[in-house]
């Protein structure tokens, strides 16, 4: 079934089109990216199809009974809006219903006369199998790492505003899935739930993002938006990589047929045939449709060759790094400190020259703290930080700040030099080296407002290892950047003689730079692991693999619960003896006989809340009271019945 029709779109950009009749679509269950270098329109494409700007031309159609989720990179929200008043703020029916439910809910105590109304919507909720909605909202939320749904959007992060942004297109009751830069600001664990779940879902996925592991994993379209045309590339992106290097190939070996042919035709051009005859002149407008044919383009790269500066013998130690924040990163309480965590907690570390270190770890463990404390942007509470006479630091922050972006990016280079020495031993002005990063033509006169967010950071980039470094320090360098932006940095960062200390999110491109890996854990403390990020995801999945055959081998050995109460503290005994049973001991048979008195009573009241809700009860206030005790009768019901089986052996 076809969910999304486009055709003839076209769109200007500040100087020139960005794109030119992009006719596309995609079907139920399609899960298709588009690629391509910053500045190209593939935020605008998605955009216009999710009906936040206009087309110049062309159209977007999608079926009657799609429906379209949209998740820009910069998510618009209410800051006073709680998370949950934020999710339910969405168009999705589903949502409506469960929306007016609770409000006439709220109101029916005080207006009898919405009974109907309530009636019809209760009969809608068991009908579409409502009832759990909310919960299902939560389970999603918990996963992208979001408990409390009474915070408001004002007070939480930029990675949490795009988290919640996330779930509430992921729980919407739609069929096609618009989503730019999905894995921004997500920690890894995140990231791969967020893999199995797109490439689990019968949804269609249309998506912007430069993880090229997530590409490869979740999407079976590649649509390229390159010199101002759509092209499909159908596979994933391996595949994608393939045919392009094959297409490279007979693009220019087709280029080197017709030059040759060329250089046959202009010199009998050169002799001024006669254009009389028809065989003559159907010759030479052959020969100009050549001549002026679009020639094959290969993708111009840039790259970082920078003159290195020499590190000296002391680089950079750590001595005792401790850190901590207000839990919840609350303000302190009136009548006292707040309660604190640990963020970091004494770590030690003496780095020496060449070494390439990842950093890793989930959302809130102190990453970018880390970087902090190291360039003094922050002060660490106690421990210290001394770095070698000769260390030079260019740090990339997640959000770089501009302090004027009226300057033009040329005049923005400028200022930090003139002439740049490259390894080379050649010397290039500000707007050669310029070019070498793909700002070529009039974007260099442009001011750096009108960039796009990508450029911005590259712009930024280019003018920190302008300054020679020996210590690059790289705070998510990858959100933002085109794939074709992260190749190069990955191909310099390879040769790079100076200390690299690097946090992405990226898996590839972690691979790529990274062969050690700093590990923030919750409680504070610094582990390490000497090998490449993916490395480590398979040895934790495999550590996280053998803890659960552990457990599931030892179920015959615990007395003290089952493994279906696993929340609980579990408590071993004596290796089975081989009977399928033991015989209970004073205190177990206690347990067992009051477990059953517990468990009847229990299934009593879930009877009596099931009455009560189906309109037993005249004061409909209180339903929310009812179904809030009957889940919690539900949850606590499947562990006592678990207790009970592992008892009755």
């Amino acid at each position: 079934m076809n969910l999304l029709s486009i055709n003839g779109l076209s769109k200007s950009g500040r100087e020139e089109p960005l794109f030119t009749d992009v006719t596309f679509g995609l079907n139920e269950g399609d899960k298709a990216a588009v690629i391509g270098r910053n500045g190209t329109g593939k935020s605008t494409l998605l955009s216009i199809i999710a009906g936040v700007l206009e087309a110049d031309s062309g159209t977007v159609v999608t079926a009657k009974d799609a429906g379209i989720s949209y998740l820009p990179q910069n998510p618009v929200f209410n800051p006073d809006d709680t998370i949950r008043s934020h999710i339910f703020k969405s168009k999705s029916p589903k949502l409506e219903i469960i929306r007016e439910y609770e409000e006439i809910c709220m109101q029916l105590g005080k207006n009898s006369g919405m009974q109907k109304r309530y009636d019809e919507l209760s009969e809608l909720m068991e009908k579409q199998d409502l009832w759990n909605y909310e919960a299902q909202i939560r389970s999603i939320l918990s996963m992208l790492g979001i408990e409390d749904m009474t915070r408001r959007m004002g007070t939480l992060s930029g990675g949490m505003v795009k988290k919640v942004a996330l779930a509430q297109v992921l729980v919407e009751d739609t069929k096609l899935l618009l989503l730019d830069e999905p894995t921004n600001h997500l920690d890894i664990t995140t990231i791969s739930w967020l893999q199995e779940y797109l490439s689990g879902t019968k949804r269609s996925v249309l998506m912007v993002t430069h993880d090229r592991y997530f590409l490869d994993a979740v999407c079976n379209n590649i649509y390229e938006l390159a010199h101002r045309h759509l092209k499909l590339y159908q596979g994933n992106y391996s595949t994608y990589l393939e045919k392009k290097e094959t297409e490279a190939e007979i693009e220019q070996n087709t280029d080197r047929r017709i030059e040759a042919v060329l250089r046959v035709e202009r010199d009998w051009l050169m002799r001024g045939p006669c254009a009389r005859g028809t065989k003559a002149k159907a010759r030479i407008q052959r020969d100009e449709q050549l001549i002026n044919r679009e020639k094959f383009q290969t993708d111009k790269g840039f790259s970082f060759e920078v003159k290195g500066r020499r590190l000296g013998g002391k680089v950079l130690e750590l001595h005792g790094i401790t850190k901590n924040f207000p839990k919840g990163y609350a303000p302190a309480a009136k009548d006292g400190p707040a309660e604190t965590t640990p963020v970091l907690r004494d770590f030690s570390y003496t780095f020496t020259a060449g070494q390439k270190i990842g950093i890793f770890g989930d959302n809130g463990t102190g990453k970018s703290t880390l970087l902090n404390i190291i360039t003094g942007a922050v002060q660490p509470d106690s421990g210290t930080v001394a770095a070698g006479v000769n260390t030079v630091f260019a740090y990339y922050q997640q959000n770089p700040v501009f302090k004027d972006t009226s300057l033009s990016v040329l005049e923005y280079v400028r200022e930090s030099a003139e002439l740049i020495a490259m390894n080379d031993g050649r010397t290039l002005s500000a707007p050669q080296f310029l070019e070498e990063f793909g700002f070529s033509g009039k974007i260099q006169y442009s001011p750096v407002s009108s960039l796009s967010g990508g450029e911005r950071k590259r712009l930024f980039l280019v003018r920190l290892l302008i300054g020679n470094p020996n210590f690059l320090i790289l705070d998510e360098p990858t959100n933002d950047f085109d794939i074709f932006t992260m190749n190069i940095l990955e191909q310099f960062l390879a040769g790079y003689t100076g200390c690299l200390l690097v946090v992405s999110h990226d898996r590839y491109f972690m691979d790529k730079v990274a062969d050690t890996l700093f590990v923030l854990e919750d409680d504070g403390s610094v582990s390490g692991f000497v090998g490449r990020c993916s490395e480590y995801i398979e040895y934790r999945r495999e550590k996280r693999e053998q803890a659960e055959a552990a457990e599931k081998a030892a179920e015959p050995e615990k007395s003290k619960i089952c493994p279906a109460a696993s929340a609980l503290q579990t408590v071993p005994v004596p290796p089975d003896t081989g009977a399928k049973s033991h015989k209970l001991s004073f205190k177990e048979q206690r347990e067992f006989e009051q477990l059953e008195k517990d468990i009847a009573a229990m299934e009593e009241r879930q009877k009596e809340l099931e009455t009560l809700m189906s309109g037993a009860d005249s004061d409909y206030s209180r339903l929310g009271e009812y179904n809030s005790e009957y889940q919690k009768l539900g949850a606590e019901l499947e562990m006592k019945y678990a207790r009970w089986e592992c008892l009755a052996g």
